[in-house]
């Protein structure tokens, strides 16, 4: 019962993972953008959410309809003020400005809310659970699983039942083309990061709720959610909540093992995968 414990802890922590690669694996999707800087903006995100509850005196939750915007707007001005000059053939400087952004991000957190962790306190939600049988699930990890599956399936409904998502797969075949069709680039792809970034705003909140954080986590949510975007496969969002699940249950059996190897199994689950399958388990497929 132990082990099948683990598995399912796995699985609901692959939730997490999940919402950290959907944005990560947005962005790549439509601009074939790598952006370096992306755990940083969810630790931005859980930083902003922490200020929100502090100020306004709300659930954190609640705070979701502060941060949300924000962080929009935040992903728009950014994409059409700094990251689509960048873009081209070349990939090497988008690269180079995204860790930029993300050193800069460390740093800001780091004057501005000090090295000391920090968390977001939702209450009896946090040690709230059912029991299903002789296991006993969390609220709280459950409710990051089916946040998770709503999320996808709403970007997954844009991608492929909305105008703006017709107008995201033009530009991703063919930018140029589909400018001189009248849309503009720039904008969508300001659009394209700004959505990119309200993923990362629920994954924030919910990264803050789950765990303590401060301004140098930002780097290990970038592996995790690059490690469950290519298991899963390259541009295919529900490729990513496999991703995620395989890496969370890796996690969790290795800690079940040894408790110093639960990163450790992760990493060489993710290793394993990509040399059996470089391109991931549900690679998106070319037209």
């Amino acid at each position: 019962m132990d082990w099948l414990n683990a598995i399912v802890q796995g699985v609901l922590l692959g939730g997490l993972y999940a919402l950290f690669a959907s944005g990560l694996s947005l962005i790549f999707g439509v601009m074939r953008l790598v952006n370096i800087a992306h755990g940083d903006l969810i630790v931005l995100a859980a930083y902003l959410a922490l200020s929100t509850t502090l100020i306004l005196g709300v659930h954190p939750f609640t705070a979701i309809l502060v941060v949300i915007p924000l962080m929009a707007l935040i992903g728009y001005v950014l994409q059409r003020g700094v990251l689509n000059h960048t873009l081209g053939d070349d990939i090497l400087p988008p690269l180079l400005v995204t860790f930029g952004l993300s050193v800069f991000l460390q740093n800001a957190l780091l004057e501005g809310y000090t090295a000391d962790p920090q968390k977001l306190n939702v209450g009896s939600l946090e040690t709230a659970s059912v029991s299903v049988g002789e296991l006993s699930i969390g609220l709280l990890p459950l409710s990051t699983f089916v946040v998770a599956i709503v999320v996808i399936v709403f970007l997954q409904w844009i991608f492929y039942h909305t105008a703006l998502g017709r107008q995201f797969r033009a530009v991703s075949d063919n930018a140029d083309i589909a400018q001189l069709m009248g849309l503009s680039k720039g904008h969508i792809f300001g659009l394209a990061l700004a959505l990119s970034l309200v993923v990362c705003g629920i994954a924030g909140i919910l990264l803050g709720a789950r765990t303590s954080f401060d301004p140098a986590v930002g780097s290990g949510r970038l592996i995790f959610a690059f490690e469950a975007v290519i298991i899963g496969g390259l541009g295919n969002l529900w490729g990513t909540l496999i991703g995620g699940i395989v890496l969370g249950v890796a996690q969790t059996i290795g800690g079940k093992i040894n408790p110093g190897w639960q990163l450790l199994a992760g990493h060489v689950v993710f290793l394993l995968i990509l040399a059996i399958r470089p391109r991931g388990f549900f690679p998106r497929v070319e037209h």
